[in-house]
């Protein structure tokens, strides 16, 4: 019989299929979110295996963790020697050792080696045979601004323990979200292409002042630029969100820059020049305005005014500019919006924005999806080709980064040209 468990795995990814993942929970009341973290690692493919402290148990019973992870949690260490078999050299061993929620009391007891529980005795295990380790603390703010507990959570971050931090809410650490926690595990467990490289994604509608209170803007939302994002984060990038102004929330785990306008975003790119030459891609699914007009000072008063003329005039263009600050290998991906075009004038328009801007990939689509939850893009890689994505945004985005991964993966691994026949050396003439 299939557990319920089954039934979710890689629902959201399969980015942890195949992974699998202690999760270790301490006795703090958070403790009854554990239920649902352990459910959103599944949803990302992972095999989730529990222990629990007594104090845990107390708050959540072994039946409930059972129940979320599909596996009996080890609740007391014995002649199985879990520890070992979980965390120890050979066969099976986990891919990651998470302890959420993290007590001051079990945070202190792993600062100083106290082995006295399955939770802390796991710690030792992962510290002592180099297993990745996450900890998301949860307690009352005042514990966490103690000196001894700042200490300890510094000497845990100097032995290479992540921590999740959550957020404060009326006096209390809380526990990262479930969502909060999933996107350590994959950003710290991710293997393949991505995995530390640098990426930076340019999201947001462009806003072009009018006045002091107006501006003229293009329809966009930002989701295809946050899913794009996320799903780097997920694959193990450095990503940094160049966000402009968004109708959708930007998740606490991704670093951002902010712009508003076309003049904004291309002097935060030259203040970042040097940061964009060492970035392995650049995606620009940014909504950015052709036009622009002369702002007025203060507010455009509306009163005996019949109409109301405003001259518009081009704005500079963006993509050359990212491209003549990260020339190659950076990777530069722009993204090409046409309206009531067939497939064949969607395609001719985004290769003309190719040789234009000197872009690497284009991902153009049609008016039509816009504000859909789902995308249909036309995608043109270096060299030519051409192929279609279609799905959700995050189906969308994943899809995308692990194409433009491959063909990182594909160029890195080509043998070197051979190198060229010496040449004499010029001689230079110096006029006296």
């Amino acid at each position: 019989m299939v557990h319920p468990s089954e039934s979710i795995r890689g629902r959201a990814t399969s980015l942890l299929a195949g992974r699998r993942i202690v999760l270790g929970i301490s006795g703090s009341v958070a403790a009854i979110e554990v239920p649902r973290i352990a459910r959103e690692l599944i949803r990302h493919g992972a095999d989730v295996q529990a222990v629990m402290s007594a104090d845990a148990t107390r708050l959540v019973t072994p039946e409930v963790i059972e129940f979320a992870t599909g596996h009996p949690p080890v609740v007391q260490l014995s002649g199985n020697v879990e520890h070992v078999t979980l965390l120890g050299p050979g066969e099976g061993r986990a891919d990651l050792y998470l302890i959420a929620p993290a007590t001051a009391n079990t945070i202190a007891k792993i600062a100083h080696g106290i082995d006295d529980t399955p939770v802390t005795a796991c710690a030792s295990m992962a510290l002592g045979g180099g297993v990745p380790m996450l900890i998301a603390p949860a307690m009352h703010t005042h514990m966490g601004l103690s000196p001894a507990v700042r200490e300890n959570l510094a000497k845990l971050s100097s032995w290479g323990i992540e921590l999740i931090q959550g957020q404060t809410v009326e006096g209390e650490e809380k526990l990262a979200t479930p969502e909060e926690v999933a996107a350590a595990v994959l950003h710290r467990a991710a293997r393949g292409p991505w995995a530390g490289r640098k990426v930076v994604v340019i999201a947001g509608a462009a806003r072009e002042p009018i006045d002091r209170v107006r501006s003229i803007t293009n329809e966009s939302s930002g989701a295809t630029g946050i899913a794009l994002a996320v799903q780097a984060h997920f694959r193990g990038a450095d990503v940094e969100l160049w966000a402009g102004p968004m109708q959708v929330p930007i998740p606490s785990f991704l670093a951002i820059r902010t712009w508003r306008s076309v003049p904004d975003l291309r002097a935060l790119a030259r203040r970042r020049a040097r940061e964009l030459r060492e970035t392995s891609a650049i995606l620009v699914p940014a909504a950015l305005s052709d036009f622009t007009t002369t702002r007025a000072s203060g507010k455009i008063s509306s009163r005996d005014r019949a109409d109301f003329e405003l001259v518009l005039r081009p704005a500079p263009k963006v993509l050359p500019e990212l491209r003549r600050l990260a020339p190659p290998p950076t990777r530069l991906i722009g993204f090409k919006l046409e309206a009531d075009r067939s497939d064949e004038e969607l395609e001719a328009s985004a290769r003309r924005l190719q040789r234009a801007a000197g872009l690497d990939w284009v991902v153009a689509n049609d008016v039509a999806t816009m504000g859909s939850p789902t995308t249909d893009a036309l995608v043109l890689p270096p060299g030519g080709g051409r192929h279609w994505i279609r799905g959700t945004k995050s189906t969308f985005a994943g899809k995308l980064l692990d194409d433009v991964g491959r063909e990182l993966s594909n160029r890195r691994a080509r043998p070197p040209a051979p190198a060229a026949r010496p040449r004499k050396p010029a001689v230079r003439r110096h006029r006296p």
